[in-house]
């Protein structure tokens, strides 16, 4: 594998992307500023985008001329569709040990804003702090019986705001959904 650098503008993004990136460009941006052009864009030899579409946007957001690059040219066209969506899911099965990644948040604390990274808020304190939820008991949470029929349902009020803080509750929670409400604060003046 040889990396070499490739002008911005004579990479040409993979028009059919099936990913949607535009969330994470500015958190790419700022760890190629902090820490430099550490994972290459991968192209094919016509100069196609195989892997890093998030990278060549972050490096057109910061204004750089030249990238580092991989050229696949050792794989046929099949194997590059294939790879283009591997290498996307492949890494979102890949899942954090909550203490580890804590005990190392808490070792940043002081030197990086881990939000400019692509954390929450409500997910850094919820890794970092010393809360622990409160057990509850599955009967808890089970409806109960109030007049003629109505069932009401005990909740918890968690107020999020951005989806990753959601992503955080819902981990934290263990469930695939949540029940949400949504208000716009200018309507409760």
């Amino acid at each position: 594998m040889k990396v070499t650098e490739m002008n911005v503008r004579d990479i040409v993004p993979y028009e059919n992307n099936p990913r949607k990136n535009e969330k994470a460009v500015q958190a790419v941006a700022n760890s190629i500023k902090e820490f430099g052009f550490k994972v290459p864009i991968i192209v094919d030899k016509e100069n196609v985008i195989v892997a890093g579409h998030t990278r060549l946007k972050a490096a057109e957001l910061l204004g750089l001329e030249k990238v580092p690059v991989v050229i696949a040219d050792d794989l046929t066209e099949e194997q590059i569709k294939a790879f283009r969506i591997a290498d996307n899911k492949t890494g979102g099965l890949a899942e954090w040990d909550d203490e580890k990644l804590a005990e190392e948040l808490k070792s940043l604390d002081d030197l990086f804003a881990m939000t400019d990274f692509g954390f929450g808020e409500f997910e850094l304190s919820m890794l970092t702090s010393d809360f622990e939820p409160e057990p509850y008991d599955k009967e808890d949470v089970e409806p109960y019986k109030q007049n003629e029929g109505e069932y009401l349902a005990k909740m918890r009020v968690i107020i999020t705001y951005t989806e990753d803080d959601e992503e955080a509750v819902r981990e934290l929670l263990g469930v695939e959904e949540i029940e949400k409400v949504v208000y716009d604060i200018s309507e409760l003046k």
